[in-house]
């Protein structure tokens, strides 16, 4: 058995010429992960279409219906960034389902891989930030109804603030969510997640590498939790269009490096989602993502899981 990877064709969705989030990074990641032997189709894994009954585990029926059906409002359309379409709410939904899906592949293999998801900036009643549902809050919250968790650590490693999953569950003791994120960049105004590590702008991958070495171990070791979800967003990279740090490939591969083998080495389960990453050039974006199969896949034969 080879690392699990979650993967559905329905993610790749049209958008109109020149608007700067790159859907097609999908597709494309599942590609090269394909032709340079990091999966094996024998391991990959489809999700389905969850039910609106799971997605109000943590969203208002209201504002469901309201995308679902592209009756939102012009200003709450604005708000979440892309154009909707009824491929866009299908690709939205089956994202949730791959979550939902590598959280049980996690439980059961030790640690598995989606090749979406991380939409952080979803709350309750509306989305934000090209977030639409929040994919970890729900994964999170179905399994603690199916009684397979408990305890959830989020590890969210994206550049920006995970705010819509810190509201989510900021009064919810059984669910802990780290954020370590650049300090200057959106969202503008911050939520209070249960440990914010704001960064400096320019902060390379030395500097980046020795802070998260400070809290992780603290971390796994003070929640010990039953799943971990980890949003490994690449938009920490020097190039990235909405950034502001300055890691680079290296960096980033040692990131997921320390990440995944701590969380394997203490026993405890790691999903992993790609979050956020944005370029022009999507055949640099797509191999920033893959850093995140690849350390897995390392991970996962060093510690033959």
């Amino acid at each position: 058995m080879n690392l699990p990877i979650v993967y559905d064709h329905q993610y790749v969705v049209p958008l109109p010429n020149g608007h700067r989030f790159p859907m097609g990074k999908f597709s494309l990641l599942y590609e090269l992960l394909l032709k340079e032997k990091i999966i094996d189709f024998n391991d990959i894994y489809t999700p389905k279409l969850p039910e609106n009954s799971l997605l109000e585990l943590v969203h208002c029926p209201d504002y469901i219906t309201g995308y679902c059906q592209g009756t939102l409002t012009d200003k709450a359309q604005r708000r979440i960034g892309l154009p909707w379409s009824e491929a866009l709410v299908k690709r939205t939904c089956i994202a949730v389902g791959g979550t939902i899906l590598t959280a049980k592949l996690a439980l059961k293999f030790g640690l598995a891989c989606n090749t979406a998801g991380g939409t952080h900036h979803a709350f309750p009643n509306y989305g934000s930030g090209f977030c639409i549902f929040n994919d970890l809050a729900i994964a999170t919250c179905v399994l603690q109804q199916l009684k397979l968790v408990q305890k959830v650590l989020i590890i969210d490693l994206d550049v920006h603030q995970g705010d819509g999953t810190a509201k989510i569950f900021e009064n919810d003791e059984t669910v802990f969510t780290f954020s370590m994120h650049c300090e200057s960049n959106f969202p503008r105004e911050k939520q209070k997640s249960d440990l914010d590590v704001a960064l400096p702008k320019g902060l390379d991958d030395d500097g980046y590498l020795q802070i998260l070495s400070q809290y992780l171990p603290d971390l796994l070791s003070e929640i010990k939790p039953d799943l971990i979800l980890y949003d490994a967003g690449v938009d920490i990279h020097a190039n990235d269009h909405f950034g502001k740090l300055s890691l680079t490939d290296t960096g980033i591969y040692r990131r997921e490096m320390l990440v995944l083998s701590s969380c394997i080495a203490e026993g405890y389960p790691v999903a992993s989602v790609i979050g956020g990453g944005y370029a022009k050039d999507l055949k640099s974006l797509v191999y920033r993502h893959s850093l995140l199969h690849r350390a897995a896949k390392d991970v996962y034969k060093f510690y033959q899981l």
